[in-house]
């Protein structure tokens, strides 16, 4: 399978960075790099009425889209399971 490439959307660079502990904002990364292998791991789930895809790490929430024909993979929001489906 060829490797996707990944963007990560300003706003959710941002949302990475504001989480305070280290070690979830290591996984939440290594999480986020893994998709460029396989963008529909074990777990993930495509959101309703939305084109959109989320995976969890811990008590987070990683939100992309896949765009298969340019081979590249969109986070567009990372935050806490409560917060990251508002708005």
């Amino acid at each position: 399978m060829a490797r996707y490439r990944i963007l990560i959307k300003a706003s959710a660079a941002r949302e990475i960075e504001e989480i305070s502990s280290l070690g979830d904002r290591r996984r939440i990364v290594d999480r986020i790099a893994a998709l460029a292998d396989d963008p529909r791991p074990r777990g993930c789930e495509k959101l309703s009425g939305r084109d959109i895809y989320r995976i969890r790490q811990g008590p987070y929430r990683i939100l992309y889209s896949i765009h298969d024909e340019q081979l590249v993979v969109h986070v567009v929001r990372v935050g806490h399971r409560r917060d990251v489906y508002k708005g």
